[in-house]
C-alpha cells in the first residue's frame, strides 16, 4: 500500500503533539493528533531563588516549557536530556544549554563528567510523577540537587474522534508514543478494540513497555530516547507497511 495513505496516530501532549504532526506532514503522512495526556502545572511547588541554584536539569520539554512559565530565570546553565529538550530551552532563551544524549542515567554522567559539584544545588524540573532516580544518582556522585514537581500530566477521558474511526477502520495505521505514560494511558483507551491492525512506534523500551498488554500488529522501538530517532523508526515502519 502506499505510504502516504497510512494514518500516523500522534498521543503525545500538547504542544508537542502539534509540532510532532508538522514533521509527520513533512514526510508526506497523514496526521491524527489524538494527545493521551495533557500537562498541568502545579501552583503547590515553590521555585528557589536563580541565585541559590548552580544550574537547572531538564529532562524533557514539558519541564522547559513549565520553568519558563513560572521564572524569567535564564542565565542558569540548562543541562537537557536530550535534542528536543535542549531545542526547547534555546527557544525559550537559556543561554547556556548543555545538550546530553541518552537517558536519565546518561544524563546524570554527562553532567558529572563537565561540572564539578558545588555547594548550591542543581534544581531538577520535572512532572510529578517522576522517581527522583537522577536526583540518586547525581547525589552518589557527589552533586547537591533539589526535586521541583511544578507540572503534571493528566490522562485524557478518550481519544478523539478521528482517532475512533481510525481504529474502527481496522486498516494498517501507526501510533506515535513518546513516553511511558503515555503508552499506559492509550494502551487503557485502547483495551478491548480491534488493534491488530496498528503498528506502533515507540521512543524506548520502557515506552513500549504497556503496549504488550495490546495486540497489535507489530511494536518498533526508536535506537534512542529521541524523536529524530524515533522518526527513524517510523521510517522504518513505513518501509515495511509500504513493501
Amino acid at each position: 500500500m502506499s505510504a502516504m495513505s497510512i494514518p500516523v496516530l500522534i498521543t503525545r501532549a500538547e504542544p508537542g503533539a502539534s509540532e510532532t504532526a508538522q514533521r509527520v506532514k513533512a514526510l508526506g503522512l497523514s496526521a491524527i493528533v489524538s494527545p493521551v495526556l495533557s500537562m498541568q502545572a502545579r501552583g503547590d511547588t515553590s521555585l528557589p531563588a536563580p541565585s541559590a541554584l548552580s544550574g537547572l536539569i531538564f529532562t524533557s520539554a514539558n519541564g522547559v516549557r513549565a520553568f519558563s512559565q513560572r521564572s524569567d530565570a535564564r542565565s542558569l546553565p540548562a543541562w537537557c536530556v536530550g535534542p528536543a529538550t535542549a531545542s526547547a530551552a534555546r527557544a525559550a532563551g537559556f543561554v547556556d544549554v548543555q545538550e546530553s544524549a541518552g537517558n536519565a542515567a546518561d544524563l546524570a554522567q554527562f553532567i558529572a563528567d563537565n561540572t564539578a559539584p558545588t555547594p548550591a544545588p542543581l534544581l531538577h524540573v520535572a512532572n510529578a510523577a517522576a522517581r527522583g532516580d537522577l536526583k540518586r544518582h547525581l547525589e552518589t556522585l557527589g552533586f547537591a540537587v533539589d526535586f521541583a514537581p511544578i507540572y503534571e500530566m493528566c490522562a485524557a477521558e478518550s481519544l478523539s474522534p478521528e482517532a475512533d474511526e481510525m481504529l474502527a477502520q481496522r486498516m494498517p495505521a501507526i501510533a506515535l508514543i513518546h513516553s511511558a505514560m503515555g503508552a499506559a494511558r492509550f494502551a487503557q483507551l485502547v483495551a478491548g478494540r480491534p488493534a491488530r491492525h496498528l503498528h506502533a512506534v515507540a521512543i524506548s523500551a520502557p515506552a513500549a513497555a504497556p503496549l504488550k498488554a495490546l495486540n497489535l500488529k507489530a511494536i518498533h522501538i526508536a535506537e534512542a530516547p529521541n524523536e529524530d530517532a524515533q522518526f527513524d523508526a517510523l521510517q522504518s515502519a513505513i518501509a515495511t507497511l509500504s513493501a
